[in-house]
């Protein structure tokens, strides 16, 4: 008897332990469905996401070609604005050494022939070394006031200008 109790016992026993393993199978086959329908969801939209990606690198790979398309016909014209440049560069080096050329003829003292003493004076250029008196200043500004027209030096501008071209023609060459 005490066999036929102790293998009923063991009948309970394996029957609530089927019972409990029936009961956890099932949560782990639902869990499991849970989780191949989550993978689903993330295939779904991996798959949607991918297509997306592929469409953005092909509209960034034609608007690079875009890109580089209009760089290359851009480019004679950044071409001829450095070439531009460098020409104006050289304009503006010619006209500075014209102009130095310039400054340096007026610079020269002027000579003037004082009329009542027939003696000749040197009018002193703004670069002397020393400033002029108040004396010489006067007989400056007497001399250019009312020097005869012949016996001024003929300003034409022009002709600097000429001169300053024909230097910088022949400097390009």
């Amino acid at each position: 008897m005490l066999t036929q109790v102790s293998i009923f016992i063991i009948a309970i026993a394996f029957a609530v332990l089927v019972i409990f393993l029936i009961k956890t199978l099932k949560a782990a086959q639902g869990s499991l469905e849970k989780v191949t329908q989550t993978l689903q969801d993330v295939q779904k939209t991996v798959d949607e996401l991918s297509y997306e990606v592929k469409q953005t690198v092909r509209h960034a790979n034609d608007i690079t070609a875009d890109v580089d398309h209009k760089l290359k016909q851009v480019e004679p014209v950044m071409e001829s604005v450095r070439n531009l440049g460098e020409v104006l560069n050289e304009v503006t080096l010619a006209a500075k050494q014209a102009s130095a050329a310039l400054i340096a003829r007026f610079q020269k003292p002027h000579h003037t022939v004082d009329k009542k003493t027939g003696t000749e004076t040197a009018i002193k250029s703004a670069s002397s070394n020393r400033p002029l008196t108040s004396t010489e200043r006067t007989v400056q500004s007497y001399n250019a006031t009312y020097e005869e027209p012949a016996a001024k030096p003929a300003k034409n501008w022009l002709g600097y200008v000429d001169i300053a071209a024909g230097v910088w023609q022949k400097m390009r060459q």
